[in-house]
Protein backbone atom coordinates (compact mmCIF):
# COMPACT_ATOMS: atom_id res chain seq x y z
CA UNK A 1 0.00 0.00 0.00
CA UNK A 2 1.43 2.97 -0.73
CA UNK A 3 2.28 6.09 1.36
CA UNK A 4 -0.33 9.21 1.37
CA UNK A 5 0.82 12.61 1.17
CA UNK A 6 -1.31 15.66 1.78
CA UNK A 7 -0.54 18.26 -0.38
CA UNK A 8 -1.56 22.26 -0.12
CA UNK A 9 -3.24 23.70 -3.93
CA UNK A 10 -1.10 26.76 -4.88
CA UNK A 11 -3.80 27.98 -5.88
CA UNK A 12 -7.20 27.76 -3.50
CA UNK A 13 -5.31 26.52 -0.34
CA UNK A 14 -7.09 23.13 -0.18
CA UNK A 15 -5.42 20.08 1.20
CA UNK A 16 -5.28 17.43 -1.20
CA UNK A 17 -4.66 13.57 -0.38
CA UNK A 18 -2.31 11.74 -3.00
CA UNK A 19 -0.38 8.47 -2.81
CA UNK A 20 3.25 9.37 -2.92
CA UNK A 21 3.43 7.56 -6.90
CA UNK A 22 1.41 10.30 -7.98
CA UNK A 23 3.63 13.32 -7.46
CA UNK A 24 5.11 13.00 -10.37
CA UNK A 25 2.10 12.14 -12.33
CA UNK A 26 0.83 16.07 -12.80
CA UNK A 27 -1.93 15.83 -10.13
CA UNK A 28 -4.74 18.33 -10.24
CA UNK A 29 -6.51 19.73 -6.78
CA UNK A 30 -10.06 18.08 -5.89
CA UNK A 31 -11.32 21.38 -5.18
CA UNK A 32 -10.34 23.77 -7.97
CA UNK A 33 -9.01 21.28 -10.38
CA UNK A 34 -5.71 23.27 -10.85
CA UNK A 35 -2.56 21.17 -11.39
CA UNK A 36 -0.97 21.17 -7.78
CA UNK A 37 2.59 21.49 -9.34
CA UNK A 38 3.52 24.11 -11.73
CA UNK A 39 6.92 24.26 -11.49
CA UNK A 40 6.66 28.60 -10.09
CA UNK A 41 7.54 29.85 -6.72
CA UNK A 42 4.43 30.31 -4.61
CA UNK A 43 3.31 33.72 -3.72
CA UNK A 44 3.03 33.56 0.06
CA UNK A 45 1.27 35.99 2.58
CA UNK A 46 -0.26 35.50 5.95
CA UNK A 47 -3.31 34.23 4.49
CA UNK A 48 -1.64 31.00 3.05
CA UNK A 49 1.74 30.79 5.08
CA UNK A 50 1.14 28.41 8.09
CA UNK A 51 -1.44 26.21 5.89
CA UNK A 52 1.67 25.46 3.24
CA UNK A 53 3.59 25.28 6.15
CA UNK A 54 1.82 22.90 8.63
CA UNK A 55 0.05 20.79 5.99
CA UNK A 56 2.20 20.13 3.37
CA UNK A 57 3.75 16.82 3.89
CA UNK A 58 6.50 17.90 1.32
CA UNK A 59 9.28 20.33 2.50
CA UNK A 60 8.70 23.54 2.21
CA UNK A 61 11.85 25.98 0.67
CA UNK A 62 10.93 29.62 1.48
CA UNK A 63 12.96 32.90 -0.33
CA UNK A 64 12.44 35.66 2.19
CA UNK A 65 12.96 39.23 -0.10
CA UNK A 66 12.07 42.44 -0.62
CA UNK A 67 11.47 44.39 -3.59
CA UNK A 68 13.89 47.43 -3.07
CA UNK A 69 16.63 44.45 -2.74
CA UNK A 70 18.90 44.21 -5.84
CA UNK A 71 20.21 41.03 -4.73
CA UNK A 72 16.65 39.98 -4.32
CA UNK A 73 15.84 40.58 -7.53
CA UNK A 74 19.18 39.12 -9.39
CA UNK A 75 17.98 35.96 -7.46
CA UNK A 76 14.54 35.89 -8.22
CA UNK A 77 14.99 34.21 -11.98
CA UNK A 78 17.10 31.28 -10.31
CA UNK A 79 14.82 30.88 -7.15
CA UNK A 80 11.95 30.42 -10.10
CA UNK A 81 14.62 27.53 -12.01
CA UNK A 82 15.03 25.95 -9.22
CA UNK A 83 10.90 25.25 -8.70
CA UNK A 84 11.26 23.73 -12.16
CA UNK A 85 14.26 21.84 -10.61
CA UNK A 86 12.73 20.52 -6.97
CA UNK A 87 9.15 20.13 -7.90
CA UNK A 88 7.57 17.95 -6.64
CA UNK A 89 9.85 17.14 -4.26
CA UNK A 90 9.82 20.38 -2.23
CA UNK A 91 7.70 23.16 -3.22
CA UNK A 92 9.42 26.94 -3.20
CA UNK A 93 7.54 29.55 -1.69
CA UNK A 94 8.51 33.94 -2.00
CA UNK A 95 7.01 35.89 0.91
CA UNK A 96 8.12 39.43 0.78
CA UNK A 97 9.61 40.86 4.11
CA UNK A 98 8.03 44.20 3.42
CA UNK A 99 4.90 43.04 3.34
CA UNK A 100 4.23 40.35 5.94
CA UNK A 101 6.92 41.82 8.71
CA UNK A 102 5.10 39.92 11.78
CA UNK A 103 6.08 36.41 9.84
CA UNK A 104 9.80 38.16 9.16
CA UNK A 105 10.13 38.43 12.54
CA UNK A 106 8.41 35.47 14.06
CA UNK A 107 11.89 33.59 11.58
CA UNK A 108 14.40 36.63 12.98
CA UNK A 109 15.17 37.24 9.34
CA UNK A 110 18.23 40.08 9.49
CA UNK A 111 19.40 40.04 5.99
CA UNK A 112 17.64 39.37 2.41
CA UNK A 113 17.36 37.42 -0.03
CA UNK A 114 17.71 34.71 3.17
CA UNK A 115 16.50 31.36 2.38
CA UNK A 116 14.82 28.54 4.88
CA UNK A 117 14.49 24.80 4.43
CA UNK A 118 10.96 23.50 6.43
CA UNK A 119 10.20 20.42 6.81
CA UNK A 120 7.21 19.17 9.40
CA UNK A 121 6.43 22.65 9.92
CA UNK A 122 10.20 23.52 11.68
CA UNK A 123 12.86 24.89 10.04
CA UNK A 124 15.45 22.49 8.65
CA UNK A 125 18.44 24.84 7.60
CA UNK A 126 18.95 28.29 6.59
CA UNK A 127 20.73 30.61 4.09
CA UNK A 128 21.53 34.33 3.60
CA UNK A 129 22.44 35.56 0.08
CA UNK A 130 21.69 35.07 -3.03
CA UNK A 131 22.84 32.04 -5.38
CA UNK A 132 22.23 30.27 -8.17
CA UNK A 133 19.55 28.19 -9.49
CA UNK A 134 21.70 25.18 -9.05
CA UNK A 135 23.04 26.19 -5.87
CA UNK A 136 19.62 26.44 -4.61
CA UNK A 137 18.77 22.80 -5.75
CA UNK A 138 21.94 21.37 -4.35
CA UNK A 139 22.12 23.42 -1.03
CA UNK A 140 18.52 22.26 -0.29
CA UNK A 141 18.21 18.91 -1.08
CA UNK A 142 21.45 18.28 1.39
CA UNK A 143 19.56 19.10 4.09
CA UNK A 144 16.76 16.87 3.97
Amino acid sequence: MSENLHIVCPHCSATNRLPAPRLRQNPKCGLCHQAIFDAHPLQLNSQNFDKHLTRNDIPLLVDFWADWCGPCKMMAPAFAQAAQMLEPDIRLGKLNTETEAAISARYNIRSIPTLILFKGGRERARQAGAMSAQDIARWATSHL
